[in-house]
């Protein structure tokens, strides 16, 4: 999980929300294009193109804008508060394939057991392997929520480890790690910090992050 740092409303939101509050009834559902078209590219340029959850590259066309504290949880002025959306994998429920993050989530939130990744610290709750597994921290104030948020968000699945063992094999195989010095190492981590030419953060940053961390 990457922390992502909220950056302001599109101005096509802001005005949408302005009118619609003036509309009885008024939801998180009446949003249609181009506002939400606009409004779901602004998200994923926010979060480089990432997952909010898993971390896997998304486009529009293969995410959809999830809600942090669900609709059914909500009032709708929070369901419109652009700090409570983000951009997740999956677009849709689709038969017979695994779910995971904002699908698999669905009306589930706990502040207290639910690992943001609006917190800064987020990647700490979490440890990777270099098969692609995920796990909770061994830290006792952190353990339980990220245990819980890896349960709920079915972030260990076969399909995502699969995914990030890939990544870091692939990764590691044209980096020659052992060969670098230190100082390299850090200079590598820093980069990977940052998002391309592209506007895109690295696929699975926070897996290859800590497997970075653990050479320096």
């Amino acid at each position: 999980m990457k922390y992502i740092k909220k950056s302001e409303e599109p101005e096509s939101f802001k005005a949408w929300k302005a009118l619609a509050k003036t509309t009885p009834n008024w939801s998180y559902s009446y949003l249609q294009n181009p506002e939400k078209r606009e409004l779901h590219d602004a998200l994923l340029k926010e979060q480089g193109y990432i997952c909010c959850y898993c971390g896997m590259r998304i486009s529009r066309e293969n995410s959809h804008i999830e809600h942090l504290n669900p609709q059914s949880n909500t009032e709708p002025e929070l369901s419109v508060e652009y700090t409570n959306l983000l951009a997740s994998c999956q677009r849709q429920l689709e038969p017979k394939k695994p779910i995971h993050c904002g699908i698999a989530k669905d009306d589930w939130y706990d502040e207290n057991l639910m690992v943001s990744p609006l917190e800064a610290n987020c990647r700490d709750f979490f440890i990777y392997t270099d098969d692609g597994q995920i796990m909770e921290t061994d830290e006792a104030d952190k353990k339980a929520a990220a245990a819980t948020t890896i349960d709920k968000l079915r972030l260990n699945i076969k399909k995502l480890k699969d995914m990030r063992e890939a990544v870091i094999k692939n990764l590691f195989a044209d980096l020659n790690i052992d060969e670098l010095t230190k100082e390299e190492k850090q200079k590598l981590l820093e980069g990977f910090a940052q998002p391309d030419a592209n506007g895109q953060y690295q696929e699975f940053y926070g897996a290859i992050a800590y497997i970075l961390n653990q050479y320096l």
